[in-house]
């Protein structure tokens, strides 16, 4: 079963939330909760939101557990874009655009757990990730970051 969540016009760059959306494609919930929580870009609040409310849908519309959620997909897509521009000299002008996006998030059920531990329920908000912990995240964040540039 497929759960969606969408949040329109996010005041980021489609180009720089894509970024943070490919380092935590294809994780668990909890992981990729956890990797947005100590990844220092401004596009990871908004991802970390719209995330947030799936599995929020998952739970309470669709009554899956929350330990068997998976990210399917995260598609990041153009919203609408504000024309301003920059005054120059002699009457001139220079158009420019502040670039919003669209980002919808996709989970998935898996049949059972990866760890034969009991689950414990965390806190909804935010979840508590240890120093070390926060440091390996950081690390496969910034390394899928790096790959990207050219």
């Amino acid at each position: 079963m497929e759960i969606r969540a969408v949040s329109k016009s996010v005041r980021v760059s489609p180009r720089k939330m894509r970024l943070v959306a490919e380092a935590i494609k294809h994780l668990s919930v909890d992981d990729a909760l956890r990797t947005l929580q100590v990844t220092q870009k401004r596009a990871a609040r908004p991802l970390q939101k719209t995330l947030q409310s799936a599995v929020a849908n998952a739970v309470n519309n669709a009554k899956l557990e929350r330990a068997t959620l998976v990210i399917q997909s995260i598609m990041v897509n153009e919203g609408q874009a504000l024309k301003r521009f920059h005054p120059s000299t002699r009457g001139r002008i220079h158009p420019y655009k502040k670039r919003s996006s669209t980002v919808n998030v996709v989970l998935k059920s898996v049949s059972a757990p990866a760890s034969s531990k009991p689950v414990e329920e965390k806190k909804a908000s935010e979840p508590v990730v240890e120093k070390e912990e926060k440091k390996s995240i950081l690390k496969k964040a910034l390394a899928v970051g790096k790959r990207g540039k050219k």
